[in-house]
């Protein structure tokens, strides 16, 4: 390493000629070549492929492209160019060839998160609260962020959410807090951030083939507690969560508070006779509570499902911690909504209601949408990512009336339910064709549905062997349902199941 990177924490920092490797042409690898290019630095931007407008705005900024392919991941180019450090997108995992001779020439390894809180200074040096998780990272994080913007706070809700947290650094306008949303790629290459508040919401199976193993998935998860100045938000079902925050390193004084759907203990958030309540930020908090909103009042918002609600509370103990108040709290739920393929209800017809968690990307977040309905004819299937199934499989058996198995990862599911269920009416949809998947499953689906049933896609699974993403998969599931119950279905689509 030809370059001292400890000095380099601030963006007014002289970051000009470091020599610097961004890995990945993506959303966040763009956005990472071209702050460093602001910064002065030298920068080369390795990928498998990179689009044309891509390509095109690299030459306009000064940002080098090189193409690395499978035969030659590491390009001779690449080494000749010696990087100081190497900015690694969330897309590569430790064993790719590219992190492995980082590692074996000790090349300094980053993450888009690292850069962006070394240079967070720009224009404001706002705080952060981190939001990580198995499910739920995207829903508590815009909870978070409409509450504390109820509150008169300036709110950036960014990073795995779709907004680069370097794109929210930069923005001229400066803010008051950052809400980031965190993967447990991120959470992998990233190190030396001091959130001021800081949430894993749960963790089950889930990445083990980016990360190897759940232990070294769950510990990256983990690293979203260190350093955190005031309050590690737990959540009391999941007792990793706990583990994470009794392990984890924190400023002095930062406070350990629970939330779940249970009864609240001082310093926690929970539920009593139906009513949300924070027992951690008052301070006669051992003999009273204060009231956040009701689950009736929830349920006539669409926001009552339990794994929602325990969302909602995660949310409140960060902005509560934050400074927003129970009434700002109140204000910002009423006028939320779930993003469309989170529970989205499309039709509701003939007594059976086709629900959207094209979201369900993983067994964890598919039982959490099982569990809000008792009898379903089940749309599943997708890339499994290294994960179990049969635990899920057999956790839900009573409630099934029907499987319609999608993905090119069939056999698992198929073996599964064959093992558990034999007698289940299982059908599995054979093409590759995109345009089709969803047309044959929903009239397979509705072949198995009566009055009562729900016909819910969750797949459990990501979406990239049939579809570009979970939304890519929604949408299809969507205009398939539509077509297939024609005029009879209500067009809303914007109703979300209580």
């Amino acid at each position: 390493m030809s370059r001292e990177l400890e000095g380099l924490t601030s963006w007014h920092a002289d970051w000009s000629g470091l020599r610097v490797v961004v890995a990945g042409a993506g959303v966040t690898g763009f956005s990472a070549a071209d702050t460093l290019a602001e910064l002065g630095a030298d920068v080369l931007l390795v990928a498998e492929s990179i689009d044309d407008v891509r390509a095109s705005m690299c030459d306009v900024i000064g940002v080098g492209v090189l193409v690395a392919t499978k035969e030659e991941p590491v390009p001779a180019p690449l080494i000749a160019f010696a990087p100081d450090v190497m900015i690694v997108s969330p897309g590569y995992p430790p064993r790719h060839p590219l992190v492995q001779w980082a590692q074996s020439t000790d090349t300094p390894l980053w993450g888009d998160i690292e850069l962006a809180w070394r240079v967070r200074d720009k224009v404001a040096r706002a705080d952060w609260i981190l939001v990580t998780g198995t499910n739920g990272k995207t829903t508590t994080t815009q909870l978070t962020a409409a509450m504390l913007n109820e509150s008169g706070f300036r709110v950036a809700p960014c990073g795995n959410i779709g907004i680069p947290v370097l794109d929210a650094v930069r923005d001229p306008e400066g803010f008051d807090v950052y809400i980031v949303e965190l993967s447990s790629f991120q959470l992998h290459y990233a190190s030396g951030i001091e959130p001021y508040a800081s949430v894993c919401l749960n963790i089950a199976d889930d990445h083990i083939d980016w990360h190897g193993s759940h232990a070294a998935y769950e510990q990256a998860k983990a690293k979203v507690y260190a350093h955190t100045r005031v309050a590690c938000v737990y959540n009391r079902a999941d007792q990793a969560t706990l583990r994470m925050v009794e392990n984890a390193e924190v400023v002095e004084g930062a406070r350990a508070i629970g939330f779940g759907l249970d009864s609240p203990g001082p310093s926690d958030f929970g539920v009593v006779d139906g009513i949300l309540c924070d027992r951690a930020f008052l301070e006669d908090r051992r003999d009273r509570a204060l009231e956040l909103t009701t689950v009736e009042e929830l349920a006539s918002l669409g926001l009552s499902a339990p794994h929602i609600v325990a969302d909602i509370l995660a949310a409140s103990a960060l902005a509560r911690s934050y400074g927003a108040t129970p009434e700002d709290i109140s204000r910002a739920l009423s006028g939320f909504s779930l993003d469309h393929h989170r529970s989205e209800t499309i039709a509701s017809v003939n007594g059976v209601s086709w629900i959207d968690d094209s979201k369900a990307t993983n067994p964890h977040a598919a039982d959490a949408s099982l569990r809000a309905s008792s009898s379903v004819v089940w749309i599943v299937g997708g890339l499994l990512k290294g994960v179990e199934i049969d635990n899920l499989v057999a956790r839900h058996l009573s409630r099934l009336k029907g499987v319609v198995i999608i993905g090119r990862e069939k056999q698992a599911l198929v073996d599964a339910f064959g093992r558990h269920a034999p007698q289940l009416p299982v059908r599995a949809i054979e093409t590759d064709d995109t345009s089709q998947v969803m047309v044959l499953a929903v009239r397979a689906a509705r072949a198995l549905a009566a009055p009562g049933d729900v016909v819910l896609l969750a797949p459990a699974a990501a979406s990239m062997d049939q579809f570009s993403d979970y939304a890519h998969r929604g949408r299809l599931f969507r205009e398939a349902v539509i077509a297939e119950i024609g005029g009879e279905a209500d067009d809303t689509s914007a109703s979300r199941r209580p």
